[in-house]
């Protein structure tokens, strides 16, 4: 039987993520994975409530981390991956692929400078390496399609899939960012959906259809059986149809632009200009053909 870490969900009604600390209860070391920095795009202003949440529990348990973990380069929040790691001092980590997304939007921002090499992370994973929380044996998963670097961590009987599968009523994730594809997403599901049927599956977001509360754990076998995608679409041109024709009514992200240029980095913002003040880039009109949002 594999191990079974301690998770605790941290759900951010703002951006709808949900942000993990898993842990070993033998050893008390954790990973956190997928933080929130708070950020308010009305006002441009940050904040760390919500990593500082996430740090007072980890105090409160007698946790010590271990790692600062991230799926992939969020569209819809700021990484607190950068804070968590000056804080705590634990190393930070994503899949190795991270180098594409940076090369596309170092593009995207015109940004010459920008070392695209992945070496903001201590820890580029590739697929398959593995690793440990503690005693726990974990593994990474490349879980493709979403964006190109997405992964999911496998920590003892659980998965951390962030934008692939969300819960069961609510189907599974879009896949026309930059550098998104539906067919290799339906192939990183299959994946994810071929291990052991009671592996605990954490999604990154949940939006409450038809207002419930929110949630994040399910089972593969809840999956395969229960999700409102996978359990209709049986085939690999079905699941592309439907997902494509879903996105194609999808506006982007809020964030998506504001976000990509911090999480690229790895959570680091921009540094500050002669005046002491930071700046965040927007690129006009670079995703073109995106429906509006109202």
């Amino acid at each position: 039987m594999p191990a079974k870490p301690e998770v605790t969900g941290f759900f951010d009604s703002r951006t709808w993520s949900i942000q993990y600390v898993v842990a070993d209860p033998e050893t008390k070391k954790c990973a956190i994975i997928d933080p929130v920095l708070d950020y308010d795009e009305k006002s441009a202003a940050t904040a760390t409530v919500h990593a500082d949440n996430i740090l007072k529990f980890i105090a409160d348990k007698g946790y010590q981390v271990e790692w600062i973990l991230d799926t992939h380069p969020h569209a819809d929040h700021f990484s607190a991956a950068a804070y968590l790691k000056d804080k705590t001092g634990a190393p930070t980590g994503i899949g190795e692929k991270v180098v594409e997304v940076q090369k596309l939007w170092k593009e995207f921002y015109n940004w010459p400078d920008f070392p695209a090499d992945g070496s903001q992370w201590d820890k580029l994973f590739a697929d398959g390496e593995a690793f440990k929380v503690g005693n726990i044996p974990a593994k990474v998963m490349f879980s493709p399609g979403h964006t190109l670097a997405s992964i999911t961590y496998v920590i003892g009987d659980a998965a951390f899939v962030h934008d692939t599968l969300f819960m069961p009523d609510s189907g599974t994730a879009r896949a026309d960012f930059p550098g998104g594809s539906a067919k290799v997403l339906w192939k990183s599901i299959q994946d994810i959906l071929a291990l052991p049927d009671d592996t605990r599956v954490f999604t990154g977001h949940d939006y409450q259809p038809g207002g419930r509360e929110p949630l994040w754990e399910s089972t593969v076998a809840e999956q395969k059986a229960k999700n409102i995608h996978m359990s209709v679409y049986k085939t690999e041109s079905e699941f592309v149809t439907a997902r494509e024709a879903r996105d194609k009514t999808l506006a982007m992200p809020k964030l998506i632009l504001h976000a990509l240029q911090i999480n690229t980095n790895a959570g680091r913002l921009p540094d500050p200009e002669d005046n002491g003040r930071r700046y965040l880039k927007i690129p006009l009109n670079l995703l073109e053909g995106a429906a509006w949002g109202s």
